[in-house]
């Protein structure tokens, strides 16, 4: 079987303990070969499902955020796709995505080979240092550069919002998970820190974060991936999930170069 190490990509949802979801998925974005085509991904990354079923990819070797409508058999590039680069039009393979709310029409985007952190305006070609309090944003002029000040980030990865609009940023080079809270005067470490360990209080690259409810203990398999091949019951490396808000299930097949939707019973 596929066990799926990645947490909920929601923070407002209430799934029974004892849900089930279908054992075939279906193909939502991709499944044409790896590619550039407007009906192609490559190196599908970072998943944000909207309440309408609408889904937002991180294409990282193409360097772009594509939007999949429901039903639909091409997406839309909605951020980036201009070549790599570190333009305030362009994207450097980005690993994940995050919408606030649809009020503020915003994508977060961990930009992880440019070192940063970016809001994006939906169908707009200039990206926004993602700043809190500034719902307008500023044009990205330049950088921090990298490092490991708290004002600096070092190949970031995965991002969350929570509902107070706090962002928490996996900051994959320093080891650690980074907090820019809404009004804080200063960002701060909320995990790791210390060097490239095993240790409970150490973090090892690739952190994806989630803020949950207290009192979890354990996890539990809920796709039976029934070995690595691109059949409709069948995961290759997955690498990301989020839910719906009919708590359907879809997952980042990257080595399949799709997304799969499982339809909760």
């Amino acid at each position: 079987f596929c066990f799926i190490p990645v947490p909920l990509r929601a923070s407002m949802l209430d799934i029974h303990p004892n849900a089930t979801w279908a054992k075939n998925g279906i193909t939502v974005a991709g499944e044409n070969g790896q590619g550039s085509g407007t009906n192609q991904v490559n190196n599908l990354w970072g998943l944000y499902v909207e309440d309408d079923q609408t889904t937002y990819v991180t294409d990282r070797n193409n360097c772009r955020i594509v939007e999949w409508k429901p039903g639909a058999t091409n997406g839309t590039v909605v951020a980036g796709g201009n070549e790599p680069g570190n333009g305030a039009h362009q994207l450097n393979e980005p690993y994940d995505v995050f919408i606030i709310n649809r009020e503020s029409n915003n994508l977060i985007i961990s930009d992880f080979e440019n070192r940063r952190v970016v809001r994006w305006p939906r169908h707009n070609e200039t990206m926004k240092r993602y700043k809190i309090d500034d719902i307008q944003g500023t044009v990205v002029a330049d950088e921090n550069g990298i490092g490991n000040r708290l004002d600096q980030l070092n190949y970031p990865s995965f991002v969350f919002i929570d509902r107070d609009h706090s962002a928490y940023v996996s900051d994959n080079g320093n080891h650690r998970v980074m907090k820019y809270a809404r009004g804080a005067k200063q960002d701060f470490v909320v995990a790791g820190g210390q060097r490239k360990r095993n240790s409970f209080s150490q973090l090892s690259e690739r952190v994806r974060v989630v803020v949950d409810q207290l009192g979890a203990t354990q996890g539990s398999v809920i796709i039976d991936g029934n070995d690595q091949e691109a059949q409709l019951n069948q995961l290759d490396n997955p690498v990301s999930l989020s839910f719906d808000r009919h708590d359907n299930l879809y997952v980042v097949d990257n080595c399949n170069h799709r997304v799969q939707k499982f339809i909760i019973k």
